[in-house]
């Protein structure tokens, strides 16, 4: 089968991330792709250099007639039997198949948020990352049997680099916090760093890119932080990354979904995340994880002093968190249900080879 990946996609971000995760891991299992993406610096390259076939278009806003009109003659090109869009801005400049001569295909769209539906015209089926995206599509009157939810996945590679402790001033022995995510409100990095100020002795790494990086380092420098809180920057090797620390610390006040529960639950590091929409959906507070309500600063500097004094809870989030993610969202699982699901739809709509 022919798939066509389209995302118009930030310049960083969890998504994008996402995005080229799983255009790599469907490549590597043998299936025929085509990426469409906008210009940028990382994903770009990481996808050519896994032998991915990529074009670049704008995806700008309403005046950009440029990228739909290139979307059609990338179709008429490729002949894509399935073509799977990622987010709103993706899905809107992404033509539905039109009935006579042009080549039949199915418009999947993948929400990993709650978009308005006007972006999603001319959609044959939508997936979704979580549950409660899926039921927001039936709310809002999608079809149940239009809509399938498939778990993203984390990988399990080992690391290829190395973050050592002496690079960023954090001394042998003192616990460490890491976390990953853009630097922007939605990530509540202000009310980790807050905590972190009422639990002595704790260091946290953060790493990310974003529009608050001078707010952050601001908040750093008045709480007297300088010595135990670090803004690593954009992090590419996300496992060396989490297994650098002690505790994975996911503060978020709005995340749909939330990737890196699961990428701490891959790499045995142990959770504390607030019970933003997406995490809530899934941890078990106590069992896989360390659950504080969004924005709750005593709550979460609780749970640190709580997890970082006692070795025998640390190993229990871990050992339970590593058999969720075994269960639930490993790479195989996820390629697998992707291909299983095009191929029952194409067979059910008999669009040909």
């Amino acid at each position: 089968m022919r798939i066509l990946q389209v995302m118009a996609g930030a310049e960083r971000g969890g998504a994008e991330t996402a995005f080229v995760d799983m255009c790599i891991a469907l490549h590597e299992s043998g299936a025929e792709q085509h990426v469409v993406t906008r210009p940028n610096d990382i994903r770009v390259p990481r996808l050519r250099a896994a032998g991915l076939p990529v074009t670049t278009l704008p995806f700008g806003g309403a005046i950009d007639i440029l990228t739909p009109f290139m979307m059609k003659r990338i179709i008429k090109s490729y002949r894509p039997q399935i073509v799977q869009t990622w987010m709103s801005r993706a899905a809107a400049k992404t033509p539905p198949c039109r009935p006579g001569p042009s080549p039949h295909y199915l418009k999947i769209c993948r929400l990993g948020g709650y978009y308005a539906l006007k972006y999603f015209v001319g959609a044959d089926y939508f997936t979704t990352i979580t549950p409660g995206i899926r039921q927001y599509l039936i709310n809002e009157g999608v079809s149940p049997e239009k809509i399938f939810h498939i778990n993203n996945f984390a990988d399990v590679d080992a690391p290829q680099t190395i973050f050592n402790r002496t690079d960023f001033q954090t001394p042998d022995g003192a616990p460490l916090l890491v976390t990953l995510g853009r630097l922007h409100q939605a990530k509540a990095f202000d009310t980790l760093i807050q905590a972190v100020a009422q639990v002595p002795g704790v260091h946290l790494w953060i790493g990310g890119e974003g529009p608050d990086r001078e707010k952050l380092e601001h908040l750093i420098a008045d709480l007297n932080l300088t010595d135990r809180v670090r803004l690593i920057g954009w992090v590419e090797d996300r496992a060396a990354f989490l297994r650098a620390g002690d505790i994975c610390v996911f503060p978020s006040r709005y995340e749909p979904f939330g990737s890196v529960f699961v990428q701490a639950w891959a790499q045995d590091i142990p959770l504390i995340t607030s019970n933003a929409d997406g995490p809530r959906q899934y941890v078990h507070d106590g069992d896989d994880a360390l659950v504080f309500p969004v924005d709750d600063i005593p709550a979460l500097a609780a749970a640190i002093q709580k997890l970082a004094g006692n070795p025998d809870l640390q190993a229990r989030l871990k050992h339970h968190g590593r058999i969720r993610f075994e269960n639930e969202f490993t790479r195989d699982q996820c390629v697998k249900a992707y291909l299983n699901l095009y191929t029952e739809l194409l067979n059910q709509s008999k669009i040909a080879a």
